[in-house]
């Protein structure tokens, strides 16, 4: 989805605009959003976090962008979050050429990014896997829930291997030997993300990132998953956003209605209390990491000024998750049906924050958590 010739001449703000005005017609006739993303590199989105890291910069002012980019149309921010993980991925573990190469075309608005590394189901296909072809390393296989397939440019993909091996993060383009299956993606939410299984027909690899492992590889594994949860927490924005409005509009006066908002801002409350902690060790971790890239004393480090990116990272999306799903519940029962049944905002949102929470299985990773907490005892 090359956005060359695209000026930076707009501000963010017109753009999310621009986005939030597009997103009922793109969850009604679902396709990649490409206008949505020629706004976005127009307003210079897409470019905005390139060197932050190695800047020392804050996550904050990125997460606060790609809050607001999710509230505005969370397929868009679906696709966004999986853009800005892939700059960060090449920044940390790519081979200095590569990563100069890549950058260098995103600057230019020549190259929009993936991250896909969910793994098909019976029936699905054979695991993507990487083997030597004539000109060099090869993928083959198929990956699912690969958001922005048919958008995106080039893709970092999580493989597996056979004999049990850490998996392998590679980049390649995505070009006519990937394979794009559009009927797989049925949701009823996150319409436009294009979150399609991909079959991959000896694709050639551009690079290897980092070592086997390198996908899991703290802080930046549990950067990814906090700068996600911040796109969660746009889609609850627009959740908010949207109930209040209905309930303003229509039961200004009734008490319960009264009741149901004040809930739903001390909930909402919650979800910014667990972004700027979760901010607060993002940074923090990736400051001992530059300080000290041997990782196993960075996260001795970190963890023992109670900073632990993982530790944090699961507790953010658990909490975060919980005050989601509280305040949907608590909106349909005060809304009723009048917002579903019309296919208002509340109901996209719904649909597009309940579709991607269910994504991410967070009861084991808190279970083995809760399990390392009662045996540190």
């Amino acid at each position: 989805m090359s956005v060359i010739g695209h000026a930076r001449d707009a501000a963010p703000e017109q753009a999310l605009r621009t986005i939030a005005s597009e997103a009922a017609d793109l969850d009604r006739a679902p396709r990649f959003p490409r206008e949505a993303f020629f706004h976005l590199a127009d307003a210079g989105v897409l470019t905005a976090t390139i060197g932050a890291h190695r800047a020392g910069s804050s996550v904050r002012d990125e997460w606060d962008l790609l809050r607001r980019v999710a509230a505005a149309d969370a397929s868009v921010g679906r696709i966004l979050d999986g853009h800005l993980n892939a700059v960060e991925r090449l920044e940390v573990a790519a081979e200095p050429d590569v990563c100069e190469r890549e950058l260098a075309a995103v600057a230019a608005s020549q190259r929009l990014l993936g991250v896909w590394g969910a793994d098909p189901g019976p029936g699905e296909g054979e695991p993507a896997r990487l083997r030597e072809g004539a000109r060099g390393l090869v993928l083959s296989g198929t990956k699912t829930f690969c958001s922005g397939a048919g958008g995106v440019d080039a893709a970092l993909v999580m493989v597996g291997s056979d004999g049990g091996s850490a998996p392998s993060l590679v980049l390649l383009d995505c070009g006519a030997e990937v394979e794009i299956d559009r009927d797989w993606y049925r949701a009823a939410g996150l319409r436009a993300s294009e979150s399609h299984r991909v079959t991959f027909h000896d694709t050639p690899v551009t690079a290897v990132l980092g070592e086997p492992g390198e996908l899991a590889r703290d802080p930046w594994f549990s950067r990814d998953a906090m700068r996600t949860a911040a796109s969660w927490a746009g889609m609850v924005d627009a959740a908010v956003a949207a109930a209040l409005e209905e309930l303003a509009e229509r039961r200004a006066d009734d008490p319960l209605a009264r009741l149901a908002a004040g809930r739903i801002a001390s909930m909402h409350a919650t979800v910014d209390a667990w972004l700027e902690r979760g901010a607060t060790v993002a940074d923090t971790a990736a400051s001992d990491e530059a300080t000290n890239p041997l990782s196993f004393v960075t996260h001795r480090v970190t963890k023992d000024r109670g900073l632990d990116p993982r530790a944090t990272s699961i507790a953010m999306r658990a909490e975060i998750d919980r005050a989601a799903k509280a305040i949907l519940e608590v909106a349909a029962a005060a809304c009723g049906s009048h917002p579903f049944v019309t296919g208002g905002r509340l109901d996209r949102a719904r649909r597009d924050l309940e579709t991607f929470l269910l994504q991410h299985r967070l009861e084991p990773l808190l279970a083995r958590r809760g399990g390392q907490i009662l045996e540190s005892r």
